[in-house]
């Protein structure tokens, strides 16, 4: 494990120092710079491309992760990836071809309200192909182990853009408009940027001829769009709903609560930068000892470190939403918490989809990837259309799919690998949340109120003082009950260098 804990080490600080930038862009700078309106505006655009973008990468990115490291000779790697650059195209250029079509009806989902949006839904398009090929260009590098730029560069690149665009529109150098068309340049730039890496990485002779195995890369990119697009539809098809009832505000209001519930799965995006191509060689090498113990540490040390950060937000997110600068962003509270429970037991699961996607049983992600996407939007529809539940029934559709079909894998790794996730120090774990959370969610500091250019400052040191408690008291119990080998060594390590 210890490639995985120093490129996971890093790409962990990369993620938490991009969704810091985020953090700030997301609770200071877009509610107060674009406005709910235009950041609503925004939100609905980079939702709609995300849930186009695995379709116009054709699961390319899985397929490299899982066939590369089978093959042996250079002429047949070269054949494969040249491959893999031309099968974006099989749908990137027909639904370019007919965007036209895509956008009437695109506005036929929107409220009369929202038409704005008229106006920017190629941007859409332009986005989710720049994506799609930097997930391509990033899944190259990944295969030799090189995750730390294209992590950089998925993480805090467009954050970053983000940030100096909307100080940009603070200052009045660019319009709001400006915003989104001179962002949407920030995409294309990225993509670029990772291409020369992955080109540097590894610069195949390009080929024409197809590899051996050809039929089984398509058939197999086949099965696994839907799997690479479950896990945008349950979060951004929420976003792309509600236009289609309430003004676009709400969207900005929503994304601020997901994008809070989020925050814990950084160390699972890290994790699986590096656990990606470790386990697709593992199984294409039939090392099942190794898959198994990447598979119960991977569980036991994300849920260890995804659930102090379960903790830290849903005890402090009521605080936070104080210093927001509208009343509707205050509502968010119980989003925060399912959206986050949902990431928590997520981050569970360790590398277990990993573990589907590159074995002989990839095709159980056609019907999972169905059954996901059916579901969350059939459930969209009743908690939030008909029972009128709000942007809390969004946030409970998710919950409930999510819940559900984590716990089918469980069980069909169970059956087809005779593996579970599950130590002796999982529950334990659990209970340490559990009683954590209880103990603190209620309960605050009692600070006197004060503020700093009419923004309310006593939030914050109520925030950081419980957090400060809570670290303690986590800190304590999980190395006293020695929850992580790896923790523990590290704290050991740092005790050792203080010494």
């Amino acid at each position: 494990m210890g490639i995985i804990f120093k490129q996971s080490f890093k790409n962990t600080l990369i993620i938490y120092l991009g969704f810091l930038v985020g953090g700030i862009n997301t609770i200071f700078f877009y509610p107060r710079i674009l406005e709910s309106e235009f950041y609503g505006l925004v939100t609905f655009l980079l939702s709609y491309s995300n849930l186009i973008m695995p379709l116009t990468a054709f699961g390319v990115q899985y397929t490299i992760i899982k066939f590369f490291s089978s093959y042996t000779s250079k002429e047949q790697k070269d054949r494969f990836l040249t491959l893999a650059l031309m099968l974006p195209l099989l749908f990137a250029i027909p639904i370019g071809f007919f965007w036209n079509y895509i956008h009437e009806w695109i506005m036929t989902q929107v409220t009369e309200e929202n038409k704005q949006i008229e106006d920017y839904t190629i941007i859409i398009y332009i986005i989710a192909v720049c994506c799609a090929y930097f997930e391509v260009f990033y899944s190259w590098s990944k295969v030799y182990l090189q995750t730390v730029f294209g992590n950089v560069l998925k993480e805090f690149w467009n954050r970053a853009a983000v940030m100096i665009l909307l100080i940009a529109v603070f200052f009045g150098w660019i319009t709001k408009s400006g915003f989104i068309y001179v962002l949407t340049a920030t995409y294309v730039l990225r993509t670029l940027v990772m291409m020369f890496y992955a080109f540097k990485v590894y610069l195949p002779t390009f080929s024409f001829k197809l590899p051996d195995n050809y039929m089984e890369i398509i058939k197999y990119s086949g099965y696994i769009i839907l799997a690479g697009s479950a896990g945008a539809i349950i979060l951004d098809i929420d976003k792309v709903m509600i236009p289609g009832k309430e003004t676009i505000q709400a969207a900005a209001y929503y994304t601020v609560a997901v994008f809070i519930g989020s925050f814990i799965e950084a160390p699972g995006r890290a994790m699986a930068q590096i656990l990606q191509p470790l386990t697709s060689q593992s199984l294409n090498e039939s090392n099942n000892k190794e898959v198994e113990n990447l598979y119960k540490k991977s569980s036991i040390n994300l849920l260890l470190v995804s659930g102090l950060f379960f903790l830290l937000i849903n005890c402090s997110v009521n605080e936070l939403f104080k210093i927001m600068p509208e009343k509707g962003y205050a509502g968010g509270g119980l989003v925060v918490l399912m959206i986050s429970a949902v990431k928590l037991y997520t981050m569970f699961l360790g590398n277990n989809t990993t573990m589907i996607n590159n074995s002989e049983h990839y095709r159980i992600t056609l019907p999972i990837g169905v059954g996901m996407a059916a579901s969350v939007y059939l459930l969209n529809k009743f908690f939030y259309f008909y029972l009128e539940m709000g942007t809390d029934g969004l946030a409970l559709a998710t919950l409930v799919t999510v819940f559900v079909f984590n716990t089918y894998k469980l069980w069909y790794v169970k059956q087809k690998f005779g593996m579970t996730p599950f130590t002796n120090k999982t529950w334990q774990m659990f209970l340490i949340i559990f009683v954590l959370l209880c103990a603190f969610y209620f309960w605050n500091f009692s600070t006197p109120e004060f503020y700093f250019w009419k923004t309310p400052i006593h939030p914050l040191v109520n925030i950081i003082l419980k957090s400060i408690l809570i670290v303690a008291i986590y800190l304590f119990l999980i190395i006293k009950l020695d929850i992580s080998v790896q923790v523990n060594a590290l704290v050991g390590r740092f005790i050792t260098l203080k010494k």
